[in-house]
């Protein structure tokens, strides 16, 4: 009988520990979306606040503030290339330094597409404009995105949009998506927040690693059984002499 195999046994175990540990991992990772979820849903289902109370609350994510904004509606502005509603078009980035607060904040007034040649005008004032906006935050660049050219931008790089607006002193880093009109004169430019970009596909990862897990300890057993079976003694075969079954010797 051959030694029973306790190196391919020792992997094998290891390596369904393994596969249930990251089923357990995507199981507490869903979990962990689910409250993000949640709390991304309540905090945009709040109505707007003053921005001193919204800044108070701490948590800025998908929260919606009401921002005075002197000169926004003609205030200079970078293009981001962007589509909504499955349509192609470009972002308008304003700089705005809210009346009473020593930072700007980056002002994503709206959306306009690629068929739309004018734009809203640009001139000094400081007509102040009262503004509902939504919080959003966004991942720097990557290495791979496209360098700015023209004033047009192919992500959303705080820092060097806020340097091409000529903005001086500090820039909070989210972005705010104006939920109102800042031009109402130029309907092309269409405010909105893009949807939360939320993927929740961990319950079918958890799935598919507990599956791995049981599929390989079932194919492991049926190794280990077939190999047991060619390891069992075999009956002697019988020889038969006239009337008479005799066991060969």
């Amino acid at each position: 009988m051959r030694r029973f195999p306790w190196i391919p046994t020792v992997l094998t175990a290891a390596a369904i520990v393994v596969l249930v540990g990251l089923g357990v991992w995507q199981v507490q990772r869903l979990k962990w979306k689910e409250g993000l979820i949640a709390a991304a849903d309540a905090a945009a289902a709040k109505p707007p606040a003053p921005l001193d109370q919204v800044l108070r609350e701490g948590d800025l994510e998908f929260r919606k503030a009401l921002i005075v904004c002197p000169g926004l509606a003609s205030a200079p502005f970078v293009e981001l290339q962007s589509i909504h509603d499955g349509q192609a078009g470009v972002r308008l980035i304003s700089a705005c330094r809210p009346v009473g607060q020593d930072f700007a904040l980056l002002i994503d007034r709206g959306f306009v597409g690629d068929g739309v040649t004018a734009r809203p005008r640009v001139i000094q004032t400081t007509l102040p404009l009262v503004l509902a906006g939504q919080f959003r935050t966004f991942p720097q660049p990557g290495g791979l995105t496209p360098a700015p050219a023209n004033d047009r931008f192919y992500a959303r790089d705080t820092a060097a949009m806020a340097k091409a607006l000529h903005v001086v002193g500090p820039v909070r880093p989210e972005a705010v998506f104006a939920l109102t009109a800042t031009n109402p004169e130029f309907p092309a430019l269409r405010p909105s927040a893009p949807p939360a970009a939320f993927s929740n596909n961990h319950l079918g990862y958890a799935l598919t690693w507990f599956g791995l897990a049981i599929a390989l300890a079932g194919f492991y057993v049926a190794l280990l059984r077939r190999r047991t079976r060619k390891d069992a003694p075999q009956a002697a075969p019988h020889r038969v002499r006239g009337d008479r079954k005799e066991d060969t010797p």
